[in-house]
């Protein structure tokens, strides 16, 4: 599944072959990591970039972010917001960022406003 901001979207992300060149952003993750992963699992090297690549992206995301991502991939799932707002405040609490707990009044304020 790719993360909130797709890193193989040409307009997001690093260009992991042009680092440092003007107009291109830097690696968005060490090279280091992707030789390993494809050392460590037999994935082919464009393969490992692109999955490390995916993987930063997806923990990149900011509360706010995940909180507005879910809202959206929920209601398309037909959920209704009373049924939305405590699975995205049970959600937030097992994600890598470290969420302050917020009420469902705060959660559809970084919705809509």
């Amino acid at each position: 599944m790719p993360g909130p901001r797709d890193s193989r979207d040409p307009g997001r992300g690093g260009n992991p072959g042009n680092p440092g060149q003007p107009g291109v952003p830097a690696d968005p993750f060490p090279r280091d990591l992707a030789r390993y992963l494809a050392a460590s699992t037999g994935l082919p090297q464009p393969t490992a970039v692109r999955v490390v690549a995916d993987v930063a992206t997806y923990f990149s995301e900011t509360v706010e972010e995940f909180v507005r991502r879910r809202h959206i991939e929920l209601q398309q799932r037909q959920r209704k917001n009373h049924e939305i707002w405590p699975l995205i405040a049970a959600e937030l609490g097992q994600r890598r960022f470290a969420a302050r707990g917020l009420s469902e009044r705060q959660l559809r304020r970084i919705v809509y406003g």
